[in-house]
């Protein structure tokens, strides 16, 4: 019989996201490593349901697959979550990632309060660049050779492990204000972004990027109540104090920015 362990971590804190997974079996086997770690919130986007192969993979994982929640996108699915870590197999240029255990650490770091998403990407395809401005960090599985790239239930295995198996004490209740949702934090990104764009700084040319680094750099900051206030009041002052507080200036540096980069 396999030795129980007795968990260190709030477990109810970890949300697992599989974005428009295709096969199954990883659906069935990601619950089945879940219910090895003591996790259970299981969530898919762009699934409408969820087929009889997951849950022959699933072995005695199905209890997890029946309590799984489906979500038409990935906004959606994160919604209610306060940090997401989005696992990458490759580097992205707006979206620089931390090690593993550099993520496993942060996780740890954050209140048994904190609401945590572990997101993972299609088997072929990965995250898009959208499904990556859903999360608040990235990080990476080291492996032996560049290809091919985890399987994507054998991800999350290697991902919910550390979390399992490490020992030591939860950090202390937080005391500050908690993460806002992040529907809320996103809406702010959102709020931030249309006052760029109603001062010429975002422009077809560099809406990609600009839009990239925004998600990339205030999603990082994990946006309190305060933070969103302090936010929304310097750049609504900004774009009330007319052309001299970064008008054309701006819209020169941001064309500079993108020729630079074409």
């Amino acid at each position: 019989m396999p030795a129980r362990r007795k968990l260190s971590y709030n477990a109810r804190m970890i949300a697992v996201l599989l974005a428009r997974p295709e096969n199954p079996e990883n659906i069935g086997l990601a619950a089945r490593a879940m219910k090895n770690t003591g996790f259970r919130d299981l969530r898919l986007a762009g699934v409408r349901r969820i087929r009889v192969k997951a849950f022959a993979a699933a072995v005695h994982a199905a209890d997890i697959l029946e309590a799984a929640r489906l979500f038409p996108d990935l906004p959606s699915a994160a919604a209610d979550l306060q940090i997401v870590f989005a696992a990458t197999a490759r580097p992205r240029s707006n979206f620089p990632a931390l090690t593993l255990d550099e993520a496993i650490a942060r996780i740890r770091s954050y209140p048994p309060s904190t609401r945590i998403g572990l997101l993972f990407g299609n088997e072929r395809t990965g995250l898009t660049t959208e499904e990556m401005r859903s999360s608040s960090f990235r990080f990476t599985i080291p492996q032996a050779g560049r290809q091919p790239s985890y399987n994507l239930a054998a991800a999350v295995l290697l991902t919910l492990f550390p979390l399992f198996a490490a020992g030591g004490q939860l950090p202390a209740p937080a005391s500050g204000e908690p993460p806002l949702a992040r529907a809320a934090q996103d809406a702010v990104i959102g709020r931030i972004l249309s006052i760029l764009e109603s001062r010429g700084f975002l422009h077809d040319t560099n809406r990609r990027h600009v839009t990239d680094v925004a998600f990339e750099l205030f999603g990082r900051l994990a946006m309190t109540v305060k933070d969103r206030n302090l936010l929304l009041a310097i750049f609504h002052k900004g774009a009330g104090a007319g052309p001299a507080a970064g008008g054309s200036g701006a819209q020169a540096h941001s064309r500079k920015e993108s020729k630079s980069r074409g």
